[in-house]
């Protein structure tokens, strides 16, 4: 079986100030090398998973290992960028760098660091506080690249930058991870970037997972169903719809199809929205997303 990078078996986290569990009963494993779209609803339990992952808090029910430990031994080998992007307000720009290569002595890629500051026309003596939102994620994205990490853990890290610096970045990223074999679990709401560049998804909903797994897999077991109103049992639904007598369905087949519908593989975006949209559809992880026993 391929190296785990995140596996997590019961997880719970329950916040004093929320009914109810952030997260609640979560197992799944992250095979190591993957760049995993972390998807769900706002207070899914998205940021608390990842805050977990990073050794920033601590679960209250289930374990949770990371890079073959638990999540604090590992946190030189992980960065994590939040959706705050903490930085130093009073340091410039280009102390802020030189703070990351003392703070990771031997691992420090100068070279990418200064490489992402220098493309988004940054002065290297302003201060943090003086930056835009973007400009300072890109800084952030600059720490967690130049520590050249084996697991990056990313929290929203681009919402707030245009689409063309959000381009380069994911490229950036995508590099990274194939060049160094790095882990990345990046959380998102712009489905439709998610599709080109990850390979693995996890689907977070209510603080429990919903799906998870490679993205070929997961799309390869469903199939998105159009044509005239017919009975479709034995086959497990998602979610369907009728539009006057059409027939519009996401199903997992159990069996051969009905001829008279015409079918095609959904896109990872229709897939993800159809089970956003149908929290009651049974959970799906596949073989080497499920934890063993």
């Amino acid at each position: 079986m391929t190296a785990t990078a995140v596996e997590a078996r019961g997880l719970g986290k329950q916040y004093r100030r929320r009914g109810r569990p952030a997260l609640d009963d979560c197992s799944f494993r992250l095979p190591a090398g993957r760049v995993c779209a972390l998807v769900g609803p706002n207070g899914a339990g998205k940021s608390t998973l990842l805050a977990l992952a990073a050794g920033l808090t601590r679960p209250d029910a289930g374990h949770l290992t990371v890079l073959g430990g638990p999540p604090g031994a590992a946190r030189d080998r992980v960065a994590h960028v939040a959706q705050e992007k903490p930085l130093y307000p009073q340091l410039t720009v280009a102390d802020t760098l030189r703070l990351g290569r003392e703070l990771n002595p031997g691992r420090w890629d100068a070279a990418t660091a200064e490489r992402v500051v220098a493309e988004g026309g940054l002065d290297e003596h302003s201060r943090v506080r003086s930056l835009s939102g973007g400009q300072r994620t890109r800084v952030a994205l600059a720490l967690a690249l130049g520590k050249r990490p084996e697991l990056m853990l990313l929290d929203e890290p681009m919402a707030d930058l245009d689409p063309l610096a959000r381009h380069r970045l994911m490229a950036e990223l995508m590099t990274a991870a194939g060049e160094h074999g790095t882990t990345v679990v990046i959380s998102s709401h712009i489905l439709s970037e998610l599709e080109h560049t990850c390979d693995h998804v996890l689907l977070v909903d209510g603080g429990r997972v919903r799906l998870a797994g490679g993205t070929e897999e997961l799309l390869a077991a469903h199939t998105l169903l159009t044509g005239p109103i017919a009975e479709l049992d034995p086959h497990t639904v998602v979610e369907s719809r009728t539009t006057g007598r059409q027939l519009t369905a996401l199903v997992r087949r159990e069996g051969p199809l009905n001829p008279v519908w015409t079918t095609s593989t959904p896109s990872l975006e229709e897939l993800l929205m159809a089970h956003l949209r149908a929290s009651e559809a049974p959970a799906l992880l596949t073989p080497d997303a499920a934890v063993t026993a």
